[in-house]
């Protein structure tokens, strides 16, 4: 299989993975307008998924109901009558107000049902967590079973960290997951961390830029890739590579460089770095004998050895919590929570004029790359989850056109008793659609620089 064949079929797995989840995050939006809509006696005139300009893919009437599938994969709708919506259905509007209308029912009314594809978005979301938790349990890292500290990269250093570090306490609260180290740093402004280093306690102060840094320049910092991994035999060594012109073989085990011991991987590939365009001696353990290598470092320092991630549960004692069906209910809208509250702290930093905003928008194929380049469920799942709470946190922002913007003209209505005039309602509505296109083309246009940039 040629490689244009196997990038295609990742961009095809991918794209499958982003559809489907957006197909069933879609329905079941709609479904909670409509659920609620029929609820009060409003008359629903199209279900779609998808949106259907000029032509529909798939349509059938259902008694009052349209239903059918579009053609652009880019969200979905309900037709509510009597509703001032994307539609922009003016003549039906200069009729007079029928009963079983949108706007001839009461305010509180009128709310609940806006408010009915966020509350089922959110309900979603808690579900989703909740069987993942049930079947799979939730696996994570011991910060104290970090054994061998951390690798510090040029940023990591620049804040005071080095190789070998073991974090202890992020603000004087002690860290329990390591995986959740990145993110605490960027969400909660943490201003010191504490290490073990050789075997004494070290506060380190951080930058107070250190999060807009992080974001603006696409960095990581503390992830699973920073680990210190001791020296594994090797899995496999790139074809028509540096490594493999010298001789490497699979299971060889590197032991020292240069006659100078080695232990860990980040020691490898550092010496590895300083040494391009020069020859160096490494010796590896080779089926119990020591074999000594000529390896000619190239310009781009990359000799074609690669630590294995995929193995770090032999290396590090990961702990899982198992959940019964009634235990991970609970513990499905905890991790909901925490994924809203995350979230929005996210949006508070995006638009707090700490990043650069174009940085950190991403249109639909910055999400589809989110999936995994294989079909994984756990991974699907778990994006299906926090994409659900995404649509529910952006659906209330209080933009017309939006849910939320709808909402808001229910609950100034419920307070001072005065209905919104329909025509500020109708120049209301085109504005709120031309804010949410100047930010998809926004965000297909930050996707397609990425592309380019790479």
């Amino acid at each position: 299989m040629s490689l244009l064949a196997i990038n295609w079929a990742v961009v095809g797995i991918k794209a499958a993975q982003l559809i489907l989840s957006l197909s069933i995050l879609v329905v079941l939006h709609e479904f909670g307008h409509y659920f609620w809509a029929k609820v009060f006696k409003c008359r629903v005139d199209k279900f779609y998924l998808f949106f259907n300009p000029w032509f529909s893919i798939v349509k059938k009437k259902i008694g009052e109901t349209e239903y059918g599938i579009g053609w652009v994969p880019l969200g979905g709708y309900v037709k509510i009558a009597g509703m001032i919506d994307e539609s922009m259905d003016k003549e039906q509007m200069a009729l007079p107000p029928e009963p079983y209308e949108f706007r001839s029912k009461p305010a509180w009314q009128r709310l609940i049902i806006m408010l009915g594809g966020i509350m089922v978005n959110v309900l979603l979301g808690f579900f989703i967590y909740a069987m993942m938790l049930w079947h799979w349990g939730e696996q994570y890292l011991p910060a104290q079973n970090v054994k061998y500290g951390i690798v510090a990269d040029s940023l990591a250093q620049s804040v005071g960290l080095q190789s070998g570090d073991k974090i202890l306490a992020l603000d004087g609260k002690k860290v329990q997951k390591f995986e959740e180290i990145p993110l605490d740093i960027i969400l909660n402004n943490i201003k010191t961390i504490e290490v073990i280093r050789n075997g004494n306690p070290v506060n380190i102060s951080l930058p107070a830029n250190l999060s807009s840094t992080i974001i603006n320049k696409h960095l990581h910092f503390l992830g699973a890739n920073d680990l210190r991994v001791p020296i594994q035999p090797l899995d496999s060594i790139v074809e028509v590579s540096a490594a493999h012109r010298a001789g490497f073989i699979k299971g060889d085990k590197i032991i020292a460089i240069n006659n100078q011991p080695i232990t860990f991987w980040d020691e490898f590939t550092n010496t590895v770095k300083q040494n391009k365009h020069q020859q160096i001696a490494v010796t590896v353990l080779r089926n119990n004998d020591t074999e000594r290598l000529s390896l000619t470092v190239p310009a781009e320092g990359i000799v074609g050895v690669n630590m294995n991630t995929k193995g770090l549960d032999k290396i590090f004692q990961f702990d899982t919590i198992h959940y019964s069906f009634l235990q991970a209910l609970p513990a499905g809208v905890s991790k909901g929570c925490k994924t809203l509250v995350s979230y929005v702290q996210q949006l508070k930093i995006l638009f707090g004029g700490k990043v650069n905003i174009s940085e950190g928008m991403s249109g639909p194929v910055g999400i589809a790359n989110l999936f995994p380049a294989v079909w994984d469920w756990q991974a699907f799942w778990t994006l299906t989850a926090l994409l659900s709470m995404i649509l529910a946190i952006m659906n209330l922002l209080p933009i017309p056109a939006l849910d939320g913007g709808h909402a808001l003209f229910c609950i100034y209505e419920m307070i001072t008793g005065r209905k919104p005039n329909e025509k500020f309602l109708e120049y209301a509505q085109v504005v709120g659609m031309i804010i949410l296109l100047a930010l998809m083309v926004f965000a297909f246009g930050n996707d397609i620089f990425r592309l380019f940039k790479k």
